[in-house]
C-alpha cells in the first residue's frame, strides 16, 4: 500500500509570486482576447490580425487559471508541472522582445509592464521551482490515482512534436509565416513559438511523473485555453486560409487535444486510487 507523504508543503514566495503575476495576465488577457483590433493603443505593440492577439490572451487565460490554482493548491506536486513551462514561455517571449526591439511601444505603460515581466518572471518563475521543488519527494498518496504507462508515453510524445514546432516558429519564422493558416510577422512567429512551448513542456512533466493529481490542474488549464483558441479561430474565421491544409491541421489538431483532455480526466477521475503503474 502507497503512504500518504509527509512535507509537499508550497512555500510562501511560491504564493506570493502566483498572487503578483495574475493581476498582469488578466490585463493582458482583457485587452488581447476581449479588445484584439485595440492593440495599437492599449497594448505593448500592435498585434495584427486579431486572431495572434486572441491566441496570445487565450494563453494568459490558462496562466490565470493555473495560477490561481496555485493559490488554490496545499500540495507543491499538485502545481509543480506547470512551473518549467512558464519558464520557457516567458523565456522566449522576453528573447522575442529583444530581438525584435523596434516593434514595440516603448512609452506605453503596457511596454513597460510587458518588459518588467518578461525580462524577471524567466529567473523568478525557476528560482521558485528550484526552492519548491525538495518539498516533493516523488511519492504518491494512497487515494492517488496512476496515470497509465502508455498514456504517458503518448503525451510525452506530443510533446515533443510541440516543442519542435515551438523551436521552428522561434528559431526559423520566416519560413513559418509562409506555412501558418493566419498572417505572420517574424514577431508574432515567435509569439507563436513561446506558446507551443507551453504544452511542449508540460507534456514531457506529465510524462515523467506518473501521479494524477500532478497532472490535473496543469491539463485544465491547458484545455481552458484551447478552448478560449478555438472560440477565437471560430470569431476570426475569415483571417485564415482555408485553403491551406494547415489550418485544418491547426483547428482540428487543437480540438482533438480537447477532446483528449476532457476523455483524460473523465477516465482518471473514475480510476480507482493507488493502482499499480
Amino acid at each position: 500500500m502507497t503512504k500518504t507523504f509527509n512535507g509537499n508543503q508550497i512555500l510562501p514566495e511560491t504564493r506570493w509570486v502566483a498572487a503578483l503575476v495574475i493581476p498582469f495576465l488578466v490585463a493582458a488577457f482583457v485587452i488581447l482576447f476581449i479588445f484584439p483590433q485595440e492593440t495599437e493603443s492599449l497594448f505593448a505593440w500592435k498585434i495584427q490580425p486579431s486572431m495572434s492577439a486572441m491566441m496570445l490572451g487565450a494563453a494568459y487565460a490558462g496562466g490565470i487559471y493555473f495560477f490561481t490554482g496555485v493559490l488554490r493548491s496545499r500540495q507543491w506536486h499538485k502545481i509543480k508541472v506547470g512551473f518549467l513551462p512558464v519558464t520557457a514561455f516567458a523565456s522566449l517571449l522576453g528573447m522575442a522582445t529583444i530581438l525584435h526591439w523596434d516593434r514595440f511601444n516603448h512609452g506605453h505603460i503596457s511596454f513597460i509592464a510587458w518588459a518588467a515581466l518578461y525580462f524577471t518572471a524567466p529567473f523568478i518563475v525557476l528560482a521558485v521551482w528550484f526552492r519548491n521543488r525538495s518539498q516533493d519527494s516523488g511519492q504518491r498518496d494512497a487515494q492517488d490515482a496512476v496515470i497509465p504507462y502508455r498514456v504517458r508515453q503518448f503525451i510525452g510524445a506530443i510533446g515533443v512534436v510541440t516543442l519542435g514546432v515551438s523551436l521552428f516558429l522561434f528559431l526559423q519564422p520566416v519560413i513559418m509565416i509562409g506555412l501558418w493558416p493566419w498572417t505572420l510577422t517574424p514577431l508574432t512567429a515567435r509569439v507563436m513559438g513561446a506558446m507551443f512551448a507551453l504544452p511542449g513542456v508540460v507534456g514531457l512533466g506529465i510524462a515523467f511523473d506518473m501521479r494524477w493529481s500532478a497532472a490535473k490542474l496543469i491539463l485544465q488549464a491547458q484545455g481552458f485555453s484551447i478552448l478560449l483558441i478555438l472560440i477565437a479561430a471560430a470569431r476570426t474565421w475569415r483571417e485564415f486560409n482555408w485553403a491551406n491544409p494547415v489550418s485544418w491541421m491547426f483547428t482540428g489538431g487543437l480540438g482533438a487535444m480537447l477532446i483528449s483532455i476532457i476523455i483524460l480526466t473523465i477516465f482518471m477521475q473514475t480510476r480507482p486510487g493507488d493502482q499499480k503503474n
